[in-house]
């Protein structure tokens, strides 16, 4: 029987989400506010398109959704409400405060869906791999909602070793934020979990696991939040994930490749390999969390990433050269294809779900009208491509042109991308290497982007403030915050009602995406608050602030989204104090 080590532990749990709220300075954020001013013509949606993998989607269940999921939702925990470790004197992810946080969120139609995590092989375009899922496809099947539903979503967990699923971006009751150890015991092998939440927000969201590195193998999907009163106007709508690939290519795994990073297998030459880098027998067998075993980790060629730099991350592009680039599950020579016709107006919404890349996005002949970041509308703002880092969602806007169009995501510093296709004519397919003139065109950055009025944060004076040091580097693969890296007991407190100006400073000489859970947060310039957001990237030697409203009760994960990093230790708790 393995006994987790203090490197297993920090990797209970990893990945992020966290969508808040609290439009305006009254910190309501109703659904018919949610849209850009700019929307005339628009269409009607009266209901929403049933997602894939739907059961039900029309019952309508008032009343049910805020106070019985902590003890009907999760089968394998024994109607159990989890109460994690750590110091007294903070709101746990059931306590009362969570469920009355809960009921404000309303009670609207109940949509239910069932994912199953499982090992599977998975057509990448003529190269299969054997990794892990939800079902049998990559990305997992989309999920489809209205805002003011509630999501009744159930994870069936086929997976050999314990999992848990995060709704990334959503605003929800802390006790559904998937994070074990933390909000939920983890679901053991064969047992299952049900999700249940109020989602009163509309935006491009995605669903993963929170587990170890079980997010860089294939467990994501998109989550779609429908307005129901949609301002913008548009034909179409395409879906675009964008994701870096190694399981299951040449013997790696992302478990394997974590082990070379830190512990020196291909790892660079100036990387110090002193006693604290020592293997410790850690990965000797399957953990409780999801990590590799012995196999995983002395399998597989070095994926250490050498001689990067990309000159818009201000430095090394990230760790890992990973063999594939993916848009919507498919590699560049058999790209996935959308259709359209020309003069229809689509609207693309873009998600990194890679693990380690970000992404210089580009439509080639068209330019972007950038609509929304992270799920909250902007003012609208013409580009010709973007930088969209881990776990940041962007969508857009564009006007179909009349042939075949190549949509290139470029792997920043790693001297690859990924492709897909748009046709709305005839034409040849796009070389898989095709560099599309826009991507060396104007780039808008989030700190550029003004937030619509119906979801910009009034400018207000900070109750709080918080200011947190990103540390650690490659030659160790130590990360953290503030030198000190993760434990599930820590908290960093804030309390209820309060304004939070949060200041990220990185020390280190990589670029970070900081990830909030439950809430989201508006970019602060020199002169106001700026777009709402849940995910941002701070570069190398550089630092950005951050204001969020404390209206969501709970205990809250605040990390970087580079899987390594965070696996790494480079997370922390926000907890509301009682």
């Amino acid at each position: 029987m393995h006994t987790p080590t203090r490197r297993t532990l920090l990797g209970a749990s990893i990945v992020a989400a966290g969508s808040g709220l609290l439009a305006a300075c009254s910190g309501s954020d109703s659904p018919s506010e949610a849209g850009s001013r700019s929307g005339a013509g628009s269409r009607s949606r009266s209901s929403p398109r049933p997602g894939p993998g739907s059961h039900s989607g029309d019952g309508s269940r008032p009343g049910t959704g805020a106070r019985s999921e902590a003890r009907t939702a999760g089968h394998d925990h024994g109607g159990r409400p989890f109460i994690p470790k750590g110091p007294k004197g903070y709101v746990n992810p059931s306590d009362p405060e969570v469920i009355a946080a809960e009921q404000e969120r309303g009670h609207g139609r109940l949509r239910t869906f069932t994912l199953t995590a499982t090992e599977t092989s998975l057509d990448l375009g003529g190269r299969t791999v054997r990794s892990w899922a939800y079902g049998d496809a990559l990305p997992g099947k989309e999920v489809r909602i209205t805002a003011g539903d509630i999501l009744n979503l159930r994870l069936a967990n086929h997976l050999p070793v314990p999992t848990t699923l995060h709704s990334h971006g959503v605003r929800m009751r802390c006790d559904m934020d998937g994070v074990p150890g933390l909000t939920q015991y983890s679901i053991t092998p064969g047992a299952d979990f049900t999700y249940r939440f109020a989602v009163s927000h509309p935006g491009t969201y995605w669903l993963h696991s929170h587990s170890g590195l079980q997010l860089d193998r294939g467990l994501y999907a998109p989550l779609i939040v429908e307005d129901p009163r949609e301002p913008l106007s548009y034909d179409k709508e395409w879906v675009v994930v964008l994701d870096d690939w190694l399981d299951g290519v040449g013997g790696s795994s992302p478990d394997g490749v974590l082990a070379q990073l830190r512990h020196g297998k291909g790892a660079p030459m100036d990387m110090d390999m002193g006693e604290d880098d020592a293997d410790d027998g850690s990965g000797d067998d399957m953990s409780a969390d999801g990590h590799a075993s012995d196999h995983d980790m002395s399998t597989g060629p070095s994926r250490v990433l050498r001689n990067s730099h990309s000159r818009m991350l201000q430095g090394a592009g990230g760790n890992i050269a990973y063999p594939y680039y993916l848009v919507n599950g498919r590699l560049p020579h058999a790209p996935s294809v959308f259709r359209a016709r020309p003069g229809d107006r689509i609207r693309l919404r873009i998600i990194n779900a890679g693990g380690d890349t970000a992404f210089r996005v580009a439509l080639g002949g068209h330019e972007m009208t950038v609509t929304h970041t992270d799920g909250y509308p902007v003012e609208h703002k013409e580009t010709e491509a973007l930088l969209i880092g881990m776990a940041e969602r962007y969508d857009v806007l564009i006007t179909a042109k009349d042939g075949v169009f190549p949509l290139v995501a470029l792997a920043e510093g790693k001297n690859a991308q990924a492709l897909a296709v748009l046709r709305t004519g005839s034409g040849g397919r796009p070389h898989p290497s095709v560099h599309p003139a826009e991507l060396d065109g104007r780039v808008v950055p989030a700190r550029r982007l003004v937030p619509d009025e119906s979801v910009a944060l009034c400018d207000r004076e900070p109750d709080r403030e918080m200011r947190i040091k990103l540390t650690g580097g490659m030659r160790k693969f130590d990360w953290s915050f503030d030198h000190r890296p993760y434990s599930v007991e820590e908290r960093r407190p804030v309390r209820e009602g309060e304004r939070v100006r949060l200041t990220l400073i990185n020390s280190t000489d990589m670029w970070h995406p900081v990830h909030l859970h439950g809430h989201t947060f508006a970019l602060r310039g020199i002169d106001a608050v700026g777009a709402r957001k849940d995910t941002a990237y701070v570069l190398p030697h550089r630092k950005i602030v951050v204001e969020f409203n404390a209206d969501n009760p709970g205990l809250w994960m605040l990390h970087c989204h580079n899987q390594y990093h965070s696996e790494s230790g480079m997370m922390t708790v926000l907890g509301y104090r009682k």
